[in-house]
């Protein structure tokens, strides 16, 4: 049962529909197109709350590489990176992308290797 937990900033977007990506570090069992998805925020607390299910509909890798270069399924992504770092849920008007790399640079570190989950 694919369980993912969203930062409380997250959250709302998550709920709205406005959010419908997510990226994420490998697991040990990788996401797959058709796995049933449960979208919570405060997982272990008491505030511990579920935002919806859904259905994965797109799941591969992802690589982040310092700078901003991103390869998805090995293959260079040379559009705009605003698009997919507002699909994220990155929002703060003109630093998107720079707000969303800030973001995997502290929490994950770079390059970071992980899975772009759509649903």
């Amino acid at each position: 049962m694919p369980l993912l937990n969203y930062r409380k900033e997250f959250a709302p977007l998550v709920e709205s529909g406005e959010k419908r990506l997510t990226i994420r570090a490998i697991r040990k069992r990788p996401f797959k197109p058709g796995d049933r998805l449960y979208h919570y925020t405060g997982l272990r607390t008491k505030a511990c709350r579920k935002l919806l299910e859904s259905t994965c509909l797109f799941a591969d890798r992802i690589d982040i590489i310092p700078h901003g270069t991103v390869f998805i399924n090995n293959w260079l992504c040379d559009g705009p990176m605003k698009n997919l770092a507002v699909a994220d849920g990155f929002r703060r008007a003109g630093h998107e992308w720079e707000d969303m790399l800030a973001f995997f640079e502290r929490t994950h570190g770079l390059p970071f290797t992980g899975q772009l989950i759509r649903w």
